[in-house]
């Protein structure tokens, strides 16, 4: 019976996730389906532990209970048991404690990394933030450069850029992999601000967290700010921004970056869904 109230857990979990719209915080919406086709397998395994159990419930003679009792080992019930924990753990954390939402502190904690840029080898999460998009690790090379000669088609002919939670990540990839073509192009978008102790008083990280299939892979994505002067703005506000593309060797990561020289900005409310995933079906 532990068995049926385990898968039963299992299925409760996904369908609570779906409902709620907290399955977004962990994967791309886009592979919803397949969650959502597991809670459906759970639920009929349940069905199928709950039949196999009623029938070994079958009365038995009393000896031969017993006589079964003898015969079962400690080691075989430790072991048990902790098979049993292994999948109890995941479900008690699931719905004891509250789905976090990453922020400013996770990027203070494991850095902005930006591909091409020295990284340091002992750590590995290192390689899990970028403040540029990348998902050539998907393609094959030629593959990958056509699919991003169409989105520069597609984002190239527009006068200004006006970055979505459906547009932002490939709308970004697109700035970072032809920075030139987007010289002096307006854009506008909302993120969270991050600052460095290497930030000067006048600049500021925009930045969304972004999720390409799941939380596993989910990086730091976002623009360098220049304001025409100091702004009073603290790590985690949300703002709107608009202004202009350009690019500036940026010494502290020591490459050349494309940001955005700020015309006008204000701080807006933190959205209902704070992440963006990237399209691929565009």
């Amino acid at each position: 019976m532990i068995r049926m109230y385990i898968l039963l857990g299992f299925a409760f979990l996904f369908f609570h996730l779906y409902i709620t719209g907290e399955l977004s915080k962990y994967i791309n919406m886009r592979y919803s389906y397949i969650s959502f086709s597991a809670m459906f397998v759970f639920a009929f395994l349940t069905i199928v532990q709950f039949v196999l159990a009623s029938r070994n419930e079958e009365p038995r003679d009393h000896g031969e209970e017993c006589c079964g009792h003898h015969h079962h080992e400690p080691s075989a019930r430790w072991k048990r048991a902790v098979n049993y924990l292994i999948f109890v753990f995941p479900l008690a954390s699931a719905f004891l404690f509250p789905v976090a939402t990453l922020d400013s502190e996770v990027v203070k904690a494991k850095g902005i990394h930006v591909p091409g840029m020295a990284a340091d080898g002992s750590d590995p999460f290192a390689q899990r933030q970028f403040l540029r998009p990348d998902t050539s690790m998907y393609y094959g090379r030629d593959d990958y450069q056509n699919a991003m000669e169409k989105e520069l088609k597609k984002y190239g002919r527009l006068a200004r850029l006006e970055l979505n939670d459906q547009n932002y990540l490939n709308a970004m990839e697109t700035i970072y992999q032809f920075p030139g073509a987007f010289a002096a192009r307006d854009i506008e978008f909302t993120g969270f601000v991050y600052r460095e102790e290497t930030t000067r008083a006048n600049e500021a990280f925009l930045l969304r967290f972004g999720i390409i299939h799941c939380v596993a892979d989910s990086g730091v994505y976002g623009l360098l700010l220049q304001f025409p002067k100091t702004v009073p703005l603290q790590n985690d506000e949300w703002i709107h921004v608009k202004g202009t593309l350009s690019t500036m060797y940026y010494q502290p990561f020591h490459m050349t970056l494309p940001y955005v020289k700020v015309t006008s900005w204000e701080r807006v409310a933190k959205p209902k869904e704070p992440y963006v995933y990237r399209q691929f079906n565009e």
